[in-house]
Protein backbone atom coordinates (compact mmCIF):
# COMPACT_ATOMS: atom_id res chain seq x y z
CA UNK A 1 0.00 0.00 0.00
CA UNK A 2 1.47 3.48 -1.02
CA UNK A 3 1.92 6.15 1.53
CA UNK A 4 0.69 9.70 1.51
CA UNK A 5 4.30 11.06 1.03
CA UNK A 6 5.97 9.32 3.69
CA UNK A 7 9.41 9.79 2.52
CA UNK A 8 9.47 13.44 3.40
CA UNK A 9 7.80 15.84 5.73
CA UNK A 10 4.89 17.88 4.07
CA UNK A 11 6.03 21.58 4.00
CA UNK A 12 1.93 22.32 4.16
CA UNK A 13 1.95 20.97 7.78
CA UNK A 14 4.55 23.77 9.17
CA UNK A 15 3.25 26.55 7.44
CA UNK A 16 -0.28 28.63 6.86
CA UNK A 17 -1.62 31.74 4.16
CA UNK A 18 -0.70 29.15 1.11
CA UNK A 19 -3.81 28.03 -1.15
CA UNK A 20 -5.26 24.89 0.08
CA UNK A 21 -5.35 21.67 -1.67
CA UNK A 22 -8.57 19.68 -1.97
CA UNK A 23 -9.46 16.32 -3.38
CA UNK A 24 -12.55 15.99 -4.08
CA UNK A 25 -13.58 11.73 -3.55
CA UNK A 26 -16.44 10.11 -5.38
CA UNK A 27 -17.42 6.50 -5.99
CA UNK A 28 -20.56 7.62 -8.29
CA UNK A 29 -21.76 9.43 -10.99
CA UNK A 30 -23.70 12.36 -9.69
CA UNK A 31 -23.37 15.48 -10.10
CA UNK A 32 -22.59 16.95 -6.84
CA UNK A 33 -19.68 16.41 -7.14
CA UNK A 34 -18.59 18.93 -9.77
CA UNK A 35 -20.37 21.98 -8.18
CA UNK A 36 -18.46 21.30 -4.75
CA UNK A 37 -15.42 21.26 -6.96
CA UNK A 38 -16.21 24.24 -8.72
CA UNK A 39 -17.00 26.00 -5.65
CA UNK A 40 -13.45 25.21 -4.18
CA UNK A 41 -12.14 27.08 -6.70
CA UNK A 42 -14.24 29.82 -6.18
CA UNK A 43 -12.84 30.09 -2.38
CA UNK A 44 -9.47 29.69 -3.75
CA UNK A 45 -8.32 26.27 -3.40
CA UNK A 46 -6.83 24.16 -6.15
CA UNK A 47 -8.51 21.43 -6.60
CA UNK A 48 -8.12 17.49 -7.40
CA UNK A 49 -10.22 15.03 -7.62
CA UNK A 50 -10.59 10.64 -7.88
CA UNK A 51 -13.58 9.83 -9.41
CA UNK A 52 -15.15 7.21 -11.85
CA UNK A 53 -14.37 7.30 -15.81
CA UNK A 54 -17.72 8.90 -16.62
CA UNK A 55 -17.69 11.32 -13.57
CA UNK A 56 -19.13 14.68 -14.86
CA UNK A 57 -16.20 15.82 -12.40
CA UNK A 58 -14.43 15.36 -15.50
CA UNK A 59 -16.15 17.64 -17.56
CA UNK A 60 -15.78 20.51 -15.39
CA UNK A 61 -12.51 23.22 -15.80
CA UNK A 62 -12.62 23.64 -12.33
CA UNK A 63 -10.35 20.56 -11.47
CA UNK A 64 -7.02 19.80 -12.34
CA UNK A 65 -5.29 16.30 -11.96
CA UNK A 66 -7.96 13.83 -12.10
CA UNK A 67 -7.54 10.53 -10.82
CA UNK A 68 -9.41 7.22 -11.96
CA UNK A 69 -10.86 5.31 -9.02
CA UNK A 70 -11.36 1.80 -9.13
CA UNK A 71 -13.99 0.15 -8.05
CA UNK A 72 -11.85 -3.13 -7.76
CA UNK A 73 -8.86 -1.91 -6.00
CA UNK A 74 -10.39 1.09 -3.98
CA UNK A 75 -7.53 1.44 -1.51
CA UNK A 76 -4.87 1.62 -3.76
CA UNK A 77 -6.49 3.88 -5.93
CA UNK A 78 -7.48 6.34 -3.22
CA UNK A 79 -3.82 6.12 -2.14
CA UNK A 80 -2.13 6.42 -5.93
CA UNK A 81 -4.31 9.82 -5.42
CA UNK A 82 -3.01 11.50 -2.27
CA UNK A 83 0.15 10.21 -2.98
CA UNK A 84 -0.20 12.54 -6.16
CA UNK A 85 -2.34 15.36 -4.99
CA UNK A 86 -0.71 16.02 -1.59
CA UNK A 87 -4.01 17.32 -0.90
CA UNK A 88 -4.92 19.58 2.76
CA UNK A 89 -8.08 18.08 2.50
CA UNK A 90 -10.15 15.23 1.22
CA UNK A 91 -13.43 15.58 0.78
CA UNK A 92 -15.48 12.31 0.34
CA UNK A 93 -18.78 12.74 -1.38
CA UNK A 94 -20.35 9.63 -1.03
CA UNK A 95 -20.60 7.39 1.81
CA UNK A 96 -18.44 4.42 -0.06
CA UNK A 97 -15.91 7.18 -0.46
CA UNK A 98 -15.73 8.12 3.39
CA UNK A 99 -15.65 4.11 4.06
CA UNK A 100 -12.56 4.04 1.79
CA UNK A 101 -10.86 6.78 3.77
CA UNK A 102 -12.15 5.32 6.74
CA UNK A 103 -10.48 1.86 5.79
CA UNK A 104 -7.44 3.95 4.35
CA UNK A 105 -6.72 5.31 7.64
CA UNK A 106 -6.99 1.84 9.73
CA UNK A 107 -4.10 0.68 7.10
CA UNK A 108 -2.31 3.05 7.52
CA UNK A 109 -2.29 3.38 11.33
CA UNK A 110 -1.30 -0.20 11.51
CA UNK A 111 1.76 0.97 9.65
CA UNK A 112 3.10 3.22 12.33
CA UNK A 113 5.26 6.36 11.29
CA UNK A 114 4.89 5.63 7.88
CA UNK A 115 1.19 5.72 8.06
CA UNK A 116 1.17 8.70 10.04
CA UNK A 117 1.08 11.80 7.34
CA UNK A 118 -1.97 10.28 5.56
CA UNK A 119 -3.63 9.40 9.21
CA UNK A 120 -3.51 13.04 9.71
CA UNK A 121 -5.06 13.97 6.56
CA UNK A 122 -7.94 11.75 6.96
CA UNK A 123 -8.25 12.84 10.52
CA UNK A 124 -8.08 17.17 9.27
CA UNK A 125 -10.60 15.66 6.47
CA UNK A 126 -13.22 13.83 8.84
CA UNK A 127 -12.33 14.11 12.86
CA UNK A 128 -11.09 12.25 15.43
CA UNK A 129 -10.64 8.48 14.47
CA UNK A 130 -12.00 6.94 17.59
CA UNK A 131 -15.63 8.09 16.37
CA UNK A 132 -15.05 6.55 13.21
CA UNK A 133 -17.14 3.09 13.51
CA UNK A 134 -20.04 5.55 15.27
CA UNK A 135 -20.37 7.41 11.96
CA UNK A 136 -21.33 4.44 9.99
CA UNK A 137 -23.69 3.10 12.64
CA UNK A 138 -27.11 4.35 12.88
CA UNK A 139 -28.42 3.17 16.05
CA UNK A 140 -24.52 4.00 17.61
CA UNK A 141 -25.01 7.39 16.06
CA UNK A 142 -28.73 7.89 17.46
CA UNK A 143 -27.90 6.79 20.95
CA UNK A 144 -25.13 9.33 20.86
CA UNK A 145 -27.44 11.69 20.01
CA UNK A 146 -29.54 10.83 22.71
CA UNK A 147 -26.90 11.46 25.55
CA UNK A 148 -26.84 14.28 24.10
CA UNK A 149 -30.05 15.94 24.83
CA UNK A 150 -31.09 15.70 20.98
CA UNK A 151 -34.45 15.43 20.33
CA UNK A 152 -34.56 11.62 18.30
CA UNK A 153 -36.95 9.09 17.19
CA UNK A 154 -36.44 5.63 18.78
CA UNK A 155 -33.79 3.76 16.79
CA UNK A 156 -32.50 -0.26 17.24
CA UNK A 157 -30.90 -3.27 15.17
CA UNK A 158 -33.00 -5.86 14.36
CA UNK A 159 -31.03 -8.74 13.26
CA UNK A 160 -33.99 -10.96 12.84
CA UNK A 161 -37.50 -11.29 12.48
CA UNK A 162 -37.84 -12.40 15.75
CA UNK A 163 -36.80 -8.73 16.85
CA UNK A 164 -38.43 -7.21 14.08
CA UNK A 165 -41.96 -8.75 15.88
CA UNK A 166 -40.44 -7.50 19.24
CA UNK A 167 -39.49 -4.52 17.96
CA UNK A 168 -43.34 -3.68 16.35
CA UNK A 169 -45.04 -4.97 19.42
CA UNK A 170 -43.26 -2.28 21.32
CA UNK A 171 -43.07 0.33 18.85
CA UNK A 172 -46.22 0.01 16.20
CA UNK A 173 -46.62 0.82 13.19
CA UNK A 174 -45.43 2.72 10.41
CA UNK A 175 -42.43 2.17 11.15
CA UNK A 176 -39.06 2.82 9.22
CA UNK A 177 -35.98 -0.15 8.34
CA UNK A 178 -32.75 1.37 7.47
CA UNK A 179 -29.80 -0.66 6.63
CA UNK A 180 -26.10 0.16 7.47
CA UNK A 181 -23.68 1.76 4.55
CA UNK A 182 -26.62 2.83 2.04
CA UNK A 183 -28.04 6.40 1.29
CA UNK A 184 -29.88 8.27 -1.32
CA UNK A 185 -33.19 6.27 -0.24
CA UNK A 186 -31.36 2.71 -1.59
CA UNK A 187 -31.53 1.05 2.36
CA UNK A 188 -35.20 2.78 3.62
CA UNK A 189 -38.59 0.96 3.80
CA UNK A 190 -41.56 2.82 5.37
CA UNK A 191 -43.42 -0.20 6.83
CA UNK A 192 -47.26 -0.68 7.91
CA UNK A 193 -47.70 -3.79 8.98
CA UNK A 194 -45.44 -7.07 10.57
CA UNK A 195 -45.78 -8.94 6.73
CA UNK A 196 -44.70 -5.59 5.32
CA UNK A 197 -41.87 -4.84 7.11
CA UNK A 198 -40.32 -8.81 7.09
CA UNK A 199 -39.71 -8.68 3.19
CA UNK A 200 -38.62 -5.25 3.82
CA UNK A 201 -35.94 -6.52 6.13
CA UNK A 202 -34.89 -10.24 4.22
CA UNK A 203 -34.30 -7.56 1.27
CA UNK A 204 -32.49 -5.11 3.18
CA UNK A 205 -30.43 -7.28 5.16
CA UNK A 206 -29.36 -9.33 1.87
CA UNK A 207 -26.61 -8.62 -0.65
CA UNK A 208 -27.38 -6.83 -3.26
CA UNK A 209 -28.08 -8.96 -6.26
CA UNK A 210 -25.08 -9.40 -9.20
CA UNK A 211 -27.37 -7.87 -11.83
CA UNK A 212 -28.63 -4.87 -10.12
CA UNK A 213 -24.74 -4.15 -9.12
CA UNK A 214 -23.79 -4.93 -12.69
CA UNK A 215 -27.03 -2.50 -13.71
CA UNK A 216 -26.08 0.09 -11.34
CA UNK A 217 -21.98 0.25 -12.91
CA UNK A 218 -22.60 -0.16 -15.64
CA UNK A 219 -25.72 2.06 -16.71
CA UNK A 220 -24.96 4.94 -13.20
CA UNK A 221 -21.35 4.18 -13.32
CA UNK A 222 -21.97 3.80 -9.52
CA UNK A 223 -20.36 1.38 -7.99
CA UNK A 224 -21.03 1.15 -4.50
CA UNK A 225 -22.79 -2.65 -4.84
CA UNK A 226 -19.90 -4.31 -6.37
CA UNK A 227 -17.78 -5.77 -3.25
CA UNK A 228 -20.91 -5.80 -1.34
CA UNK A 229 -22.58 -7.94 -4.33
CA UNK A 230 -19.32 -10.01 -4.81
CA UNK A 231 -18.48 -11.01 -1.19
CA UNK A 232 -22.04 -11.38 -0.52
CA UNK A 233 -21.93 -9.31 2.33
CA UNK A 234 -24.65 -8.67 4.98
CA UNK A 235 -26.25 -5.24 5.75
CA UNK A 236 -27.09 -4.49 9.58
CA UNK A 237 -30.61 -3.28 9.47
CA UNK A 238 -32.16 -1.05 12.09
CA UNK A 239 -35.53 -0.52 13.15
CA UNK A 240 -36.77 3.68 13.87
CA UNK A 241 -40.12 4.86 14.91
CA UNK A 242 -41.83 6.75 12.15
CA UNK A 243 -41.89 10.34 12.43
CA UNK A 244 -45.18 11.98 10.53
CA UNK A 245 -43.81 15.14 9.56
CA UNK A 246 -41.85 16.86 6.71
CA UNK A 247 -38.43 16.56 5.80
CA UNK A 248 -35.59 18.44 6.54
CA UNK A 249 -31.44 18.53 5.87
CA UNK A 250 -28.53 20.17 7.18
CA UNK A 251 -24.82 20.38 6.43
CA UNK A 252 -21.88 21.97 8.37
CA UNK A 253 -18.44 22.60 7.56
CA UNK A 254 -16.61 22.24 10.72
CA UNK A 255 -12.69 21.68 12.25
CA UNK A 256 -11.52 19.59 15.14
CA UNK A 257 -14.81 19.40 16.90
CA UNK A 258 -16.35 23.20 15.97
CA UNK A 259 -18.75 24.37 13.40
CA UNK A 260 -17.28 26.63 11.32
CA UNK A 261 -20.66 27.47 8.95
CA UNK A 262 -23.60 25.64 8.07
CA UNK A 263 -26.55 25.39 5.54
CA UNK A 264 -30.59 24.16 6.64
CA UNK A 265 -33.14 22.99 4.25
CA UNK A 266 -36.68 21.87 4.05
CA UNK A 267 -37.03 19.20 1.61
CA UNK A 268 -39.59 20.55 -0.99
CA UNK A 269 -40.12 18.25 -3.48
CA UNK A 270 -37.92 14.68 -4.18
CA UNK A 271 -37.10 12.91 -7.30
CA UNK A 272 -39.18 10.16 -5.75
CA UNK A 273 -40.28 9.39 -2.48
CA UNK A 274 -37.23 7.41 -1.27
CA UNK A 275 -34.91 9.20 -3.57
CA UNK A 276 -32.85 12.61 -3.26
CA UNK A 277 -34.25 16.02 -2.56
CA UNK A 278 -34.45 18.24 -6.11
CA UNK A 279 -36.18 21.14 -4.78
CA UNK A 280 -35.34 22.66 -0.80
CA UNK A 281 -36.36 25.81 0.99
CA UNK A 282 -33.82 27.33 2.58
CA UNK A 283 -34.88 27.84 6.73
CA UNK A 284 -33.19 29.23 9.68
CA UNK A 285 -33.98 26.32 12.77
CA UNK A 286 -32.36 26.65 15.80
CA UNK A 287 -33.27 23.03 16.80
CA UNK A 288 -31.49 21.61 13.82
CA UNK A 289 -28.53 23.95 13.91
CA UNK A 290 -28.02 23.07 18.08
CA UNK A 291 -28.53 19.58 16.97
CA UNK A 292 -25.67 19.82 14.65
CA UNK A 293 -23.53 21.72 16.89
CA UNK A 294 -23.99 19.04 19.73
CA UNK A 295 -22.98 15.73 17.46
CA UNK A 296 -20.17 17.93 15.43
CA UNK A 297 -18.68 18.70 18.96
CA UNK A 298 -18.99 15.14 20.38
CA UNK A 299 -17.81 13.27 17.84
CA UNK A 300 -15.27 16.08 17.48
CA UNK A 301 -15.83 16.07 13.42
CA UNK A 302 -13.87 17.78 10.56
CA UNK A 303 -14.57 18.31 7.11
CA UNK A 304 -18.17 18.26 5.26
CA UNK A 305 -21.29 16.73 7.36
CA UNK A 306 -25.09 16.72 6.73
CA UNK A 307 -27.83 15.77 9.01
CA UNK A 308 -31.12 14.91 8.60
CA UNK A 309 -34.14 15.53 10.14
CA UNK A 310 -38.28 15.02 10.61
CA UNK A 311 -39.77 18.34 11.38
CA UNK A 312 -42.67 16.83 13.65
CA UNK A 313 -46.02 17.82 11.83
CA UNK A 314 -47.84 18.60 14.60
CA UNK A 315 -45.55 20.29 17.04
CA UNK A 316 -42.98 21.01 14.29
CA UNK A 317 -40.04 19.97 16.64
CA UNK A 318 -37.21 18.55 14.72
CA UNK A 319 -36.10 14.98 15.27
CA UNK A 320 -32.51 14.21 13.94
CA UNK A 321 -32.37 10.92 12.05
CA UNK A 322 -29.27 10.18 11.18
CA UNK A 323 -25.99 11.86 9.56
CA UNK A 324 -24.68 11.45 6.38
CA UNK A 325 -20.53 11.59 6.94
CA UNK A 326 -19.65 13.41 3.98
CA UNK A 327 -20.61 16.23 1.59
CA UNK A 328 -24.19 16.17 0.05
CA UNK A 329 -25.47 17.51 -3.25
CA UNK A 330 -26.41 21.44 -1.11
CA UNK A 331 -22.37 21.94 -0.50
CA UNK A 332 -21.98 24.30 -3.21
CA UNK A 333 -24.76 26.77 -2.40
CA UNK A 334 -23.04 29.82 -1.29
CA UNK A 335 -25.60 32.10 0.87
CA UNK A 336 -23.66 34.32 2.34
CA UNK A 337 -21.34 34.63 5.87
CA UNK A 338 -21.93 31.67 7.74
CA UNK A 339 -23.57 29.83 4.82
CA UNK A 340 -20.71 29.39 2.31
CA UNK A 341 -19.32 25.97 3.26
CA UNK A 342 -16.35 25.95 1.11
CA UNK A 343 -14.81 28.80 1.95
CA UNK A 344 -15.15 28.26 5.69
CA UNK A 345 -12.74 24.99 5.15
CA UNK A 346 -10.35 26.92 2.91
CA UNK A 347 -9.78 29.53 6.05
CA UNK A 348 -9.65 26.44 8.46
CA UNK A 349 -6.84 25.09 6.35
CA UNK A 350 -4.95 28.17 5.34
CA UNK A 351 -5.14 30.26 8.37
CA UNK A 352 -6.81 33.09 6.63
CA UNK A 353 -9.83 34.69 7.10
CA UNK A 354 -13.00 33.05 5.63
CA UNK A 355 -13.61 35.25 2.37
CA UNK A 356 -17.28 34.19 1.88
CA UNK A 357 -18.47 34.60 -1.94
CA UNK A 358 -21.82 37.15 -2.30
CA UNK A 359 -25.05 35.19 -1.98
CA UNK A 360 -25.84 32.87 -5.30
CA UNK A 361 -29.92 34.16 -4.54
CA UNK A 362 -32.41 35.73 -2.50
CA UNK A 363 -34.65 33.31 -2.84
CA UNK A 364 -35.23 30.73 -0.44
CA UNK A 365 -36.59 27.86 -3.01
CA UNK A 366 -33.86 26.49 -4.83
CA UNK A 367 -34.31 24.05 -7.30
CA UNK A 368 -31.22 21.81 -7.46
CA UNK A 369 -29.62 21.59 -11.33
CA UNK A 370 -29.87 19.20 -13.08
CA UNK A 371 -31.77 17.15 -10.68
CA UNK A 372 -35.29 18.87 -11.20
CA UNK A 373 -34.92 19.44 -14.52
CA UNK A 374 -33.80 16.06 -15.03
CA UNK A 375 -37.43 14.42 -12.79
CA UNK A 376 -39.63 17.61 -14.69
CA UNK A 377 -38.20 19.90 -17.43
CA UNK A 378 -41.49 21.37 -17.01
CA UNK A 379 -41.63 21.96 -13.15
CA UNK A 380 -42.87 25.27 -12.18
CA UNK A 381 -40.00 25.63 -9.39
CA UNK A 382 -37.40 26.23 -12.38
CA UNK A 383 -39.35 29.60 -12.94
CA UNK A 384 -40.41 30.45 -9.17
CA UNK A 385 -37.31 29.35 -6.98
CA UNK A 386 -33.43 30.09 -8.03
CA UNK A 387 -32.65 27.52 -10.66
CA UNK A 388 -28.98 26.45 -10.02
CA UNK A 389 -27.20 25.96 -13.20
CA UNK A 390 -24.03 26.17 -13.28
CA UNK A 391 -24.13 28.40 -16.75
CA UNK A 392 -20.42 28.99 -16.71
CA UNK A 393 -19.85 25.35 -17.67
CA UNK A 394 -21.27 24.46 -20.65
CA UNK A 395 -19.42 21.29 -20.61
CA UNK A 396 -21.04 20.46 -17.52
CA UNK A 397 -24.51 21.54 -18.57
CA UNK A 398 -24.00 19.35 -21.62
CA UNK A 399 -23.44 15.94 -19.84
CA UNK A 400 -26.79 16.78 -18.48
CA UNK A 401 -28.33 17.05 -21.75
CA UNK A 402 -26.56 13.37 -22.71
CA UNK A 403 -28.12 12.41 -19.35
CA UNK A 404 -31.57 13.10 -19.86
CA UNK A 405 -31.33 11.18 -23.38
CA UNK A 406 -29.79 8.40 -21.73
CA UNK A 407 -32.33 8.38 -19.34
CA UNK A 408 -34.87 8.76 -21.99
CA UNK A 409 -34.06 5.87 -23.89
CA UNK A 410 -33.81 3.76 -20.35
CA UNK A 411 -36.95 4.62 -19.46
CA UNK A 412 -38.54 3.75 -22.57
CA UNK A 413 -36.17 0.07 -22.76
CA UNK A 414 -37.96 -0.56 -19.59
CA UNK A 415 -41.53 0.25 -20.11
CA UNK A 416 -40.89 -2.32 -23.41
CA UNK A 417 -39.67 -4.88 -20.64
CA UNK A 418 -42.46 -4.20 -18.59
CA UNK A 419 -44.92 -4.37 -21.25
CA UNK A 420 -43.02 -7.30 -22.95
CA UNK A 421 -43.23 -9.07 -19.40
CA UNK A 422 -47.22 -8.22 -19.07
CA UNK A 423 -47.83 -10.35 -22.20
CA UNK A 424 -45.56 -13.42 -21.48
CA UNK A 425 -47.14 -14.07 -18.27
CA UNK A 426 -51.02 -13.70 -20.41
CA UNK A 427 -52.68 -17.24 -20.65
Amino acid sequence: MESYRSERPDPREARTNVKPTVLVATTTDSFSPARLAMAFVKAGCTVGAICPSGQPLRNTSAVGEIHTYSALRPLPSFARAIASARPDLVVPCDDLATQHLIDLYDQNHNRGTSGALTCRLIERSLGAPGNFPVLCARTAFMELAQEEGVRVPKTEVVTNTDDLEKWSVRMGFPAVLKANGTSGGDGVRVVRTLEEAERAFRALAAPPLFARAVKRALFDQDMTLVWPSLLRRRYVVNAQAFVAGREATSLVACSKGKVLAGLHFEVLLKQDAGGPATVLGSIENEEMSTAAEKMVRRLELSGLHGFDFMLEAATGNAYLIEINPRATQVGHLTLGLGRDLPAALSAAVSGEAVQAAPKVTENDTIALFPQEWLRNPASPFLQTGYHDVPWEEPDLIRVSVRRRSKQNVWNSQEKWMQAFSKVRRRP
